[in-house]
């Protein structure tokens, strides 16, 4: 089932703030690495994403001192989300710059080999007609890849960078587990007479 929202839950205190992060990293809390295991969290608790589908974090404090980790957390997630959508930009853009490439060559090579057939225009009408249908075949064969990759091979590039973009931009709900406290109820002594 594909969802409309998704929402990743966190809980934030300071048992657990440590371990969203790459432990051999020193840098300040905002500007550390995700581990591998919190990156696949996120990621697969995004499976299910749509092209519409909202994202948002829900953060869970224990504690009312723990409210101090949910800037830096959410500043480090979304500083990794933007350097992913970055190098994944840099990555399409890469893409399409070989995908011009290869059909202004293959356009050139099919240019090129109409150019031989018309100079060596053939007196021989069947010899002719069977070249020149060669020719076509060779054509839709050496067009047929950047084509092809132009047409379908932009929607895994552009999907990636979308999921980034709803990573980065997602909403973040912070609530307080201490806030609701439940209390034991009081037991009742039936004395039987």
């Amino acid at each position: 089932m594909l969802l409309k929202r998704i929402t990743i839950y966190l809980t934030v205190d300071e048992d657990t703030i440590d371990s969203y992060f790459n432990m051999h990293d020193p840098s300040p809390l905002y500007k550390r690495q995700l581990d591998q295991e919190f990156q696949q969290y996120i990621m697969s608790s995004i499976v299910a994403i749509k092209r519409y589908s909202v994202i948002r974090y829900k953060l869970v404090c224990k504690k009312e001192s723990d409210k101090k980790y949910v800037e830096p957390l959410i500043h480090a997630v979304r500083r990794h989300f933007s350097i992913q959508k970055s190098i994944k930009e840099s990555q399409f853009s890469k893409f399409k710059k070989s995908s011009y490439k290869l059909l202004a060559f293959s356009l050139s090579m099919v240019v090129i080999c109409h150019l031989i057939l018309a100079a060596f225009t053939l007196t021989n009408e069947t010899m002719h007609s069977i070249f020149e249908n060669a020719m076509e075949v060779f054509s839709w064969v050496i067009l047929w890849r950047p084509i092809n990759e132009l047409v379908f091979g932009w929607n895994p590039f552009l999907k990636d960078i979308s999921i980034f973009d709803r990573l980065i931009n997602a909403d973040v709900i912070t609530s307080e587990m201490y806030a609701v406290e439940l209390k034991k109820p009081e037991q009742q002594i039936c004395i039987a007479s």
